[in-house]
C-alpha cells in the first residue's frame, strides 16, 4: 500500500522527458534471445572476464548468463547496477523521481554526497546506499539492505543522527559566524528492505509495503523537527493486492523487483515511460566486459560485508549467551538466597522448638519435684495418723 496523500504527484505522466514516449518498443526485440553458447564464446574473448565468471558462484553464474541470453534483467537492488542507471549525473530525474514518489514530495537531486566522513561504522550487508543533496539543500539516505539487522529502529535513528550531524557540520563551515539553525533542512532516511524484518509482516500490515514515521507531540503542538524515515519493504509489494495500483511509486519498485524481461515487458506496457530505462539496461548486453565487472563488484562488496555480517551475528549471539548465562545465574543466585533464608527460618523454628523442649523439661522435673515433696508429705501424714492410732488404743 503507498501513501494515498501523494496521489498528486504520483499519478503525473510528465516527470521527466523520459516519460514522454510516443511509440513503444517491444522489449523483448531490445533484449535478443541468445543461446549459452553465443554468450560464452563472446565472453572468451575477454580471458580476464571470463575468468571472473568462472570464478562466481553458480546462482550468479545464472543470473549473468540470463542476461546476456536476453531472459533476466540486471539486479537493480546491487551497488553497481542501480549507480549505471540511476547515476544523477547522467539520469538526475530518475534518482529524484524516485525519491520524490516515496516521500511524497517532488523534488530533485543536485548531487551525490561523500559517505567518507560518516560517523558510524561501516555497516554489513547493504547491497545499496547513496547520499544525495536535493534542491533545496535537505539530504537524502537511500539504502537497500538484503536481509534485516538486528535492532532496525535503533539504527535508523543512528544514521538519521549522523546524517543531521554532518550537515550541521558542512552548513556552519559554509556560513561561518552568519549560521543559524533555520539554515539547516530536512533529512530523509530512507531503508528499502529485499527481506523484511517480521515487525513488518504481520496479518495487519500483510499490504503495507511504505511505511513514513517522524517525531510528534502527544500534546499537538508543532515543531519543525528536521528527521524523517522511508521503510520500504520489497518482499511485501510483490504479494501486495495494492502492487496492481498504477502510480509512480509501484512503477519504481516494480522495476527493482524485476527478475526476467517479461516483467519488464508488464512494466513497459502500465508505464511506457520506464521504457527508457530498459533501453538502457539492454545495451549492457553488449558489453559482457563491463557486465561481469558490475557483477564483480557487487560479489566483492556483498562477500566483504556478508563477513562483517557474520561478526555481527557471531557477536550478537555471544552476548545473547552471556546475557542468557548471566540470567541463568541471577536466577540460581536467587534461588540460593531463598533457600539461605528458608534455611535461617527452618534454623529459628528449630532453636525456637528446642528451646521450648527445653523450657518444658524444666517444667517436667519442676513437677516431678513438686509430687516428690508432696509424696514425702503424704507419707509423713500417714504415718503421724499411724502414730496418733497407736497412741489413742
Amino acid at each position: 500500500m503507498y501513501n494515498k496523500n501523494n496521489d498528486n504527484h504520483l499519478n503525473k505522466q510528465s516527470v521527466s522527458n523520459e516519460k514522454n514516449t510516443t511509440k513503444l518498443v517491444d522489449i523483448h526485440q531490445l533484449f535478443p534471445t541468445r543461446t549459452e553458447q553465443e554468450c560464452l564464446a563472446e565472453l572468451r574473448k575477454h580471458p580476464r572476464s571470463y575468468f571472473a565468471y568462472q570464478n562466481m558462484s553458480p546462482e550468479w553464474k545464472n543470473r549473468f548468463l540470463g542476461f546476456m541470453e536476453g531472459t533476466k534483467t540486471l539486479p537493480l537492488t546491487y551497488d553497481p547496477f542501480f549507480k549505471k542507471l540511476f547515476n544523477p549525473d547522467i539520469y538526475p530525474e530518475r534518482l529524484s523521481s524516485l525519491i520524490s514518489s516515496i516521500i511524497g514530495t517532488k523534488v530533485t537531486v543536485q548531487c551525490i554526497l561523500s559517505n567518507e566522513d560518516s560517523m558510524l561504522p561501516s555497516t554489513s550487508l547493504l547491497l545499496l546506499d547513496i547520499l544525495v543533496q536535493l534542491e533545496d539543500g535537505s539530504i537524502a539516505n537511500v539504502e537497500i539492505q538484503k536481509i534485516p539487522y538486528a535492532f532496525p529502529g535503533e539504527r535508523m535513528s543512528c544514521y538519521s543522527s549522523d546524517l543531521m550531524l554532518r550537515q550541521y557540520t558542512r552548513v556552519k563551515s559554509l556560513k561561518g559566524n552568519a549560521f543559524t539553525y533555520k539554515d539547516l533542512k530536512t533529512v530523509y532516511t530512507i531503508v528499502i528492505y529485499e527481506k523484511s524484518p517480521d515487525a513488518y509482516l504481520t496479518d495487519a500490515l500483510s499490504d503495507i509495503y511504505l511505511h513514513h514515521g517522524r517525531t510528534v507531540f502527544d500534546t499537538g503542538i508543532e515543531l519543525k523537527l528536521l528527521q524523517e524515515f522511508y521503510v520500504v519493504a520489497l518482499d511485501v509489494f510483490c504479494e501486495s493486492k495494492y502492487a496492481k495500483d498504477i502510480n509512480e511509486l509501484n512503477a519504481w519498485l516494480s522495476l527493482l523487483t524485476a527478475q526476467s524481461v517479461d516483467d519488464l515487458a508488464a512494466l513497459v506496457s502500465d508505464y511506457p515511460w520506464m521504457e527508457a530505462i530498459c533501453k538502457d539496461m539492454s545495451e549492457y548486453m553488449y558489453d559482457p566486459e563491463e557486465v561481469i565487472t558490475m557483477f564483480s563488484e557487487a560479489l566483492r562488496m556483498l562477500d566483504e560485508k556478508t563477513v562483517h555480517y557474520m561478526i555481527d551475528e557471531l557477536q550478537k549471539e555471544r552476548d545473547e549467551a552471556v546475557a542468557a548465562l548471566s540470567e541463568k545465574d541471577s536466577v540460581i543466585s536467587e534461588k540460593d538466597s531463598l533457600i539461605s533464608e528458608k534455611n535461617a527460618e527452618i534454623a529459628t523454628v528449630l532453636s525456637e522448638k528446642n528451646a521450648m523442649i527445653s523450657t518444658l523439661s524444666e517444667k517436667d522435673a519442676e513437677i516431678a519435684a513438686v509430687l516428690s515433696e508432696k509424696n514425702a508429705m503424704l507419707s509423713e501424714i500417714a504415718a503421724l495418723k499411724a502414730q496418733l492410732a497407736a497412741l489413742n488404743k
